[in-house]
């Protein structure tokens, strides 16, 4: 068995899911987790956005935008403008009815967005199933929800292995064909609601999958040639690398680095299951391979990570943050499932570069509440460059004197700063 993942950009257009079709015609015993189309989520995250304001109009407007980009490629596919496929048109209709029909509570805010954005990848895989059957490709199409249990955490849920291994298993067993197609970034709580696994959690899917069904390998299809030391978008000077270690794509991934989404490594390493990045347009190229083999890497890597907020706190009292009010600090955090990307610290000061959250606010208040003068700075980014050399430090970590926070090491430099 290998595992295939393909991300949004590559099955964005009638051309892309084409492409699928030929990377993995040919293969007789394969598991494709596809990613919502394009820029889907961002759609429906609209959806969300619309339905918490109580604008069931432009909720419908947007409905409609998102099915009409859909069914652009499904008339180019199946040859008609007037072709449907059912599942589509229910899948579009039980989104419509939940946002149209439903009254959103705050307390359930994280609940309603994992609802609402999970149908990007139901559409997606849907429309890719019925596909390769018309190209005479025999497939299973796998409702993840049904297969990967999860916490009970919306967001940022984490698989529970041990529990999503049977019904994954069976699934698998009982079906007619060798080839299956799953959704990436889904799964459900215990109590049967749809949680996401984080933005890019397609990629954790899929290494899931590989250590549930022992596969042999697993890769990543993306629209780069491999694995670059830097985002060929924002530094055009990025190098491919072509071997990485477990351990080194884990510490990258953690700081932002656009290879893999960073809980990835963990299943793959377990039982030492190699991960292949490849280009999606050239199906030959070698692309990057990351295993435990591999050496620990001395190459630059420049990481640049926006969507982020700086939290500033300091205590009242001015007792000593490290010891005593972390555990209050980060146990808030948690509750609004806001994540910490660095932590810089004096004795009494504290200021945290985390994910933009709409819960921010509400974060300032309840610390406001246990003795902490608060501050949120919002619009900013995180620069990481792990094994910088003079030349780097001296372009982007000695010559700005705009940045908010900026933390050096021997090896690595992090600083926090106004977005350009």
């Amino acid at each position: 068995m290998k595992v295939y993942k393909f991300g949004g950009a590559s099955v964005k257009s009638a051309e892309g899911v084409r492409n699928l079709v030929n990377i993995v015609r040919g293969e007789e015993e394969l598991f494709i987790i596809v990613s919502a189309m394009g820029k889907t989520t961002n759609a429906l995250e609209e959806v969300f956005d619309a339905m918490r304001k109580g604008d069931t109009a432009l909720c419908e407007s947007k409905i409609a935008e998102i099915k009409a980009y859909h069914y652009t490629s499904i008339a180019d596919l199946f040859g008609s403008a007037e072709y449907r496929i059912k599942a589509v048109d229910d899948l579009f209709e039980a989104l419509r009815k939940a946002v149209t029909t439903n009254r959103f509570e705050r307390s359930r805010a994280e609940e309603w967005y994992d609802h609402i954005v999970a149908y990007g990848e139901l559409v997606s895989t849907t429309i890719i199933s019925a596909y390769l059957a018309k190209e005479g490709i025999v497939n299973t199409w796998i409702d993840m929800r049904k297969c990967f249990l999860t916490q009970a955490r919306h967001k940022d849920a984490n698989v529970l292995i041990e529990q999503s291994a049977t019904p994954l298993r069976l699934a698998v067993a009982g079906a007619e064909s060798r080839i299956f197609v799953g959704q990436g970034f889904i799964g459900s709580a215990p109590d049967g609601t749809t949680t996401t696994l984080g933005r890019e959690g397609s990629d954790y899917s899929a290494a899931v999958v590989a250590n549930i069904l022992n596969a042999d390998s697993m890769t990543v299809w993306k629209d780069v040639e491999g694995i670059l030391n830097a985002d060929p978008k924002i530094f055009p000077d990025a190098v491919k690398i072509d071997h990485l270690n477990y351990v080194d794509t884990i510490e990258l991934a953690y700081s932002g680095a656009q290879i893999i989404h960073p809980k990835t490594i963990k299943p793959l390493q377990n039982k030492n299951i190699p991960l292949y990045v490849k280009p999606f347009g050239n199906k030959a190229a070698a692309g990057s391979e990351i295993s435990g083999s591999a050496a620990t890497i001395s190459t630059p890597i420049i990481i640049l990570k926006r969507n982020q907020s700086l939290l500033r706190l300091r205590s009242r009292d001015l007792s000593f943050v490290l010891e005593e009010k972390f555990p209050i600090i980060f146990a808030t955090l948690e509750r609004f499932r806001i994540k910490t990307n660095l932590i810089h610290n004096t004795a009494v000061e504290l200021a945290l570069c985390v994910e933009e959250s709409w819960h921010l606010e509400e974060v300032a208040t309840a610390l406001q509440s246990e003795g902490f003068d608060t501050e949120v700075v919002e619009k900013v980014e995180l620069l990481t460059i792990r094994h910088y050399d003079n030349e780097l430090f001296s372009r982007y970590a000695s010559k700005h004197n705009d940045f908010l926070i900026r933390q050096t090491t021997t090896d690595t430099v992090r600083i926090v700063k106004p977005i350009c």
